[in-house]
């Protein structure tokens, strides 16, 4: 090899027994770092969260050299599929004004919540997850999972959400125009609690961004790198990803890199 590189031996053997320098020692301490966040986060962040994450731990190192440093490792965040709409509009029930406008912003929780429903496959049969999401600090309040598209499984993820939060009268709950959000049994329950009840415009999903980017996220970093053998097996999974993960782990970008949970903490005024 030294011949063909044309390197003395004395000169590589100088070259091998060299110590490392500083710069390179604190960027194998760099990589080190980089990969315990990358695995705590399941592969799953790309380079801005990791540098936030380790910026928070103390070490300074810029966004750019995370990037470059994740590239040199072969490190990649989870990439994102096209996105399929799943409303069924197609029915005859009243339908409510959008009240939000594409106003995505709350100043305080528990006064605007957002809801959407999407499919899961699994290998047993198809799941569908309703999620009822809390504008302020973008935190999954209620949830649920169910084998049927009925409009049960909205209203148990709501009645889930009303017992954690306990929000006072005059909540606003936006979703789509599907049939289980329009139907009597969920309109009563809205009436029931003094909520008022907000629509999207027919067939536009920028509407409701932020539950449809909820369910971009969830698809992205769990379902499409999972396989569920059967639906007890994308429950637990679900169940952890929302409970644990997304509300208690993953730093939001549009709450300044805070966790939904370390931003009502920091944020709420009473």
């Amino acid at each position: 090899m030294c011949r063909i590189l044309e390197v003395s031996r004395s000169g590589y053997y100088a070259w091998f027994r060299r110590p490392l320098s500083q710069r390179e020692l604190d960027t194998q301490r760099l990589d080190l770092e980089i990969k315990a966040v990358y695995q705590a986060h399941r592969s799953r962040p790309g380079s801005p969260k990791i540098a936030f994450e380790l910026q928070e731990r103390g070490i300074k190192v810029s966004r750019n050299r995370v990037a470059r440093r994740m590239r040199r490792m072969g490190l990649r965040a989870c990439t994102r599929r096209r996105f399929r709409v799943t409303t069924n509009s197609g029915h005859k029930y009243p339908v409510a004004d959008n009240l939000l406008q594409r106003n995505f912003t709350s100043d305080r929780p528990n006064r605007v919540w957002v809801s959407d429903i999407t499919y899961v496959w699994t290998h047993q049969g198809w799941l569908y997850l309703t999620v009822f999401i809390d504008l302020f600090s973008r935190s999954v309040v209620g949830w649920s999972i169910s084998a049927s598209l009925g409009h049960e499984m909205v209203v148990k993820a709501l009645k889930r959400a009303v017992g954690r939060r306990q929000p006072p009268e005059g909540l606003i709950v936006h979703s789509d125009r599907g049939v289980q959000y329009a139907c009597r049994g969920f309109t009563e329950m809205l009436d029931h609690h003094g909520f008022v009840q907000s629509m999207s415009r027919k067939g536009d999903c920028w509407d409701n961004a932020v539950a449809e980017s909820f369910f971009k996220t969830i698809k992205t970093e769990l379902i499409y790198q999972n396989t569920f053998f059967s639906r007890d097996q994308a429950k637990r999974e679900i169940f952890e990803y929302i409970e644990s993960y997304y509300n208690g782990i993953r730093r939001h970008s549009t709450l300044g890199y805070k966790t939904p949970i370390q931003f009502e903490r920091l944020k709420y005024v009473a």
